[in-house]
Order: C-alpha cells, then sequence, then structure tokens
C-alpha cells in the first residue's frame, strides 16, 4: 500500500477528488485560520459541527416557542420519545442490537451507573482490572466506587502495565494478569482505544477473557466509538460507555450512551432506578414500584434532554449515509498515508507512538517529536500557530486525527510540510 503513497501534492489532491465520501466534508463547518480553513485533526477531542445542527436546534426552539408543555406530543419529533429517534442509528454505529443502547447522561455518569449493577465486589473478589495511565475519568471512578465498597484501591486496583515498546499492551499481558488474579477480579474495565497511545483493543478477545475467569467485562468507548467498526453485541460485553463529543459531532459536553447486552435486559441485579428508566407503558401512573424498562432503556434516570440530543441525531444521520465500513475504508488510508509521511518524510523528527498495525488502531496517530517535550511542545505550538490544529497529551504526545467523514489527503500533506518547515527553522 505505501508503495502507491506519494509526498506530492498533485498526488493528495487527486485522492481527495477521486474519494466518494469528499462531499460529507461539506457539511461542517471547518474552523477558519487567517484566510482559508484549518487543518483540523482534532476529531479525537472534539469533533466538528454539523451545518445542520443550526436549523435543527432552531425546529425545537420554534416548536418550544410555538407549543409550549404540548412540544412532548407534537412536532414533527415529539419529545416525549426523542431519544428513540437516535436509538436505530446509534446501534448501528456501535453495532448492538437498539433495546441494548441508549443515548444520556455522560461518560462519567454512565460510568457509575454501569458499575453500580456490574461492580459487585464480594470479600473474595473485588479487584478491578484497568490500564495503567488510564484517562482520569475511568481512574477517579473504579478507584472511588472501590472505596464506596469499602475496599482498598491500592490493594484491589490492579494496573495492567505495558510490555510493548511506546506503552502499549498486547494480549499476552492480559492474559498474565488474569491468570495471576482472575479470581479476585470483580470486573475488567479497558478501553476501546486507549486515549494517549491510540491503541485499539480487541473488545472480543478480553471479553472472553474476563469470562473465562469469572470476571465482568465492560469498556469505556470514548475514543472508539465513531472511529471503529464496533460490533457489541456479537463481542459479548457486559457493558460499554461513550460520550459523543468526538467522533460523533455532537458538540461540546454533548449526551454521551450506554450499551448493555441483552442477556441483562432483564437483570435482577441492582442499579440506581430513574423515574424515566421505569417501564414506559406504565410510566405516567406514577406507582411507588420501579419497573424498569427493558433493555438499556432502564438505565434512565431522567427524561431526555431535547437541545442537547438534537445535535446527536444530526450526527448520527450522517454516520448512516456515510456507512461505518466506508468510514473505516477511508480511515485505513488515510491514517496509512499520514504515517508513511512521517516514517519517509519526517524521520528524522518524529516517531509514531501508535501501533503499526491498522488492526490495532484507529483514526488516531499519537506522535512524538525526537529529542524530548520541549521540542515536542515547541512544535505543538508551531503547528496551531500555523493552523494545524492538533491536541497535547502529557508528557510528550502529540495526537493527529484525521477523521474521515472531514480530513483530507492534502491536510495530512499539509501537516508534514509544516513540520517540515519548523524543523528547517532549526
Amino acid at each position: 500500500m505505501s508503495a502507491a503513497y506519494e509526498a506530492t501534492l498533485a498526488w493528495a489532491q487527486a485522492q481527495d477528488a477521486a474519494d466518494p465520501l469528499r462531499g460529507f466534508r461539506d457539511e461542517f463547518l471547518i474552523p477558519p485560520h487567517e484566510d482559508r480553513e484549518s487543518f483540523y485533526f482534532c476529531g479525537n477531542s472534539l469533533g466538528l459541527q454539523p451545518r445542520a445542527v443550526r436549523p435543527a436546534l432552531s425546529a425545537e426552539l420554534d416548536y418550544w416557542g410555538e407549543l409550549g408543555v404540548e412540544g412532548h406530543f407534537k412536532g414533527r419529533l415529539p419529545w416525549m420519545d426523542y431519544h428513540e429517534f437516535v436509538r436505530d442509528d446509534l446501534a448501528s454505529v456501535v453495532g448492538a442490537l437498539p433495546h441494548e443502547v441508549v443515548a444520556m447522561n455522560t461518560l462519567g455518569v454512565n460510568l457509575h451507573l454501569m458499575m453500580v449493577s456490574f461492580y459487585r465486589p464480594t470479600p473474595e473478589r473485588h479487584a478491578i482490572l484497568i490500564e495503567a495511565g488510564s484517562f482520569p475519568t475511568d481512574r477517579y471512578a473504579v478507584e472511588s466506587q472501590v472505596r464506596f465498597h469499602g475496599f482498598d484501591p491500592a490493594t484491589a486496583l490492579i494496573e495492567l502495565e505495558s510490555d510493548q515498546p511506546n506503552g502499549t499492551i498486547s494480549m499476552e499481558a492480559i492474559e498474565r494478569v488474569l491468570a495471576e488474579h482472575g479470581p479476585r477480579i470483580a470486573l475488567v474495565m479497558l478501553p476501546g482505544i486507549q486515549y494517549r497511545t491510540g491503541q485499539a483493543f480487541d473488545l472480543a478477545a478480553i471479553t472472553r477473557l474476563a469470562n473465562r475467569h469469572g470476571c465482568m467485562a465492560g469498556f469505556d468507548l470514548a475514543h472508539a466509538v465513531g472511529n471503529l467498526p464496533l460490533q457489541l453485541h456479537d463481542s459479548g460485553a457486559d457493558f460499554a460507555i461513550w460520550c459523543s463529543y468526538k467522533y460523533l459531532n455532537s458538540g461540546p459536553g454533548a449526551v454521551g450512551g450506554a450499551f448493555v447486552h441483552e442477556r441483562h435486559a432483564r437483570t435482577t441485579l441492582p442499579r440506581f432506578a430513574g423515574w424515566w428508566g421505569h417501564d414506559k407503558t406504565t410510566r405516567f401512573q406514577m406507582g411507588p414500584h420501579f419497573e424498569p424498562t427493558y433493555g438499556a432503556d432502564g438505565w434512565q434516570l431522567s427524561n431526555p434532554p431535547i437541545l442537547a440530543l438534537a445535535p446527536l441525531r444530526v450526527s448520527l444521520e450522517i454516520f448512516r449515509r456515510a456507512g461505518m465500513q466506508r468510514l473505516r475504508e477511508k480511515s485505513l488510508r488515510l491514517t496509512g498515508y499520514l504515517e508513511w509521511l512521517v516514517h519517509s518524510e519526517l524521520n528524522q523528527v518524529l516517531e509514531v507512538v501508535t501501533p503499526g498495525d491498522p488492526e490495532r488502531r484507529g483514526a488516531q496517530l499519537s506522535i512524538r517529536v525526537l529529542g524530548g517535550r520541549a521540542r515536542g511542545r515547541s512544535l505543538f505550538e508551531y503547528l496551531m500557530e500555523h493552523g494545524v490544529i492538533g491536541d497535547w497529551r502529557e508528557p510528550d504526545v502529540i495526537r493527529i486525527s484525521p477523521t474521515p467523514l472531514y480530513n483530507r489527503f492534502a491536510d495530512c500533506l499539509a501537516f508534514a510540510e509544516v513540520v517540515r518547515r519548523w524543523a528547517q527553522r532549526g
């Protein structure tokens, strides 16, 4: 594949012209830089705004103004059932059955709600397995849950250390830690993609390992949803949670989501109950006893936030038209091109931290600048000054994520050219 790449603008523009998904870029607002569009590689942190979001929000505001409370029952998309209008598309994006997913809350809230049900520690089995250097949301949540149940994180929190270059983790390392600690692990809680290294994990293989040792398996898909073609139902995972403001382009602080496998659709496991999780057929009888709705909807606490769900509905409609498989195919080529540019044109300046195997990564490449952190910060600031938007993660990683819905081959080449100019400054 790499033999077909060229570091020329003519080649990059030809690839962009032949791209069957090229029209989707026009559906997004690209942040400006001086007299042109920026080169935006930060969909792994905050996706761009679809142009259709503003009219979608305006429509709901109009319904509110014109209908008042009747907007719950009237209008094109009545608010009473609004979360259901994103269900099918959301299920398609994550590879789940419709009743296995729900858009609600935020990632951190959903993680706690899921752990109420799926972290059921006993004196003999109360440990949680996470990756070393996990994102603070996960680290803080699991540690606080351990403490809440009266256990000591010093012994109950098992952190999976990397065993490969650049901080990545092999399946063999996961097998070893479960072989050693499995009988005392209650929950395996790992990411779909590790936020700092960009490594993608095999959810099905991890779930099989966890189940073999009697552990529940849950996943944080913040960097995987909308990025990889997930197969959550087939993976057998007990649950998963995610945010929607990264690759799902739903806006800062957007409504998150949760997956609960259908084998738990009518679980006897405890949960924190809320009115909107009650069986919808009897919800408005206002009875005193909680009867959960079948499936993931049964974990809802409150009625859906309409103005926050509208951007998600718009974005998911774009995903439906684009198709996750087509997006993945383009993503493999875009990220492959960016990697090739680093290796062939910039190998005296940069190294890629993310695994080279395309099956072990998504759109994101985590890049380290040779020469140390200070040089890394210098390059990052230079990129930002010149309209190349990525992000920095301590201690020394620049994350660059060519997102297939709106990034182009020419964007990847522009990144390489800006890096080259920085390096030539000496």
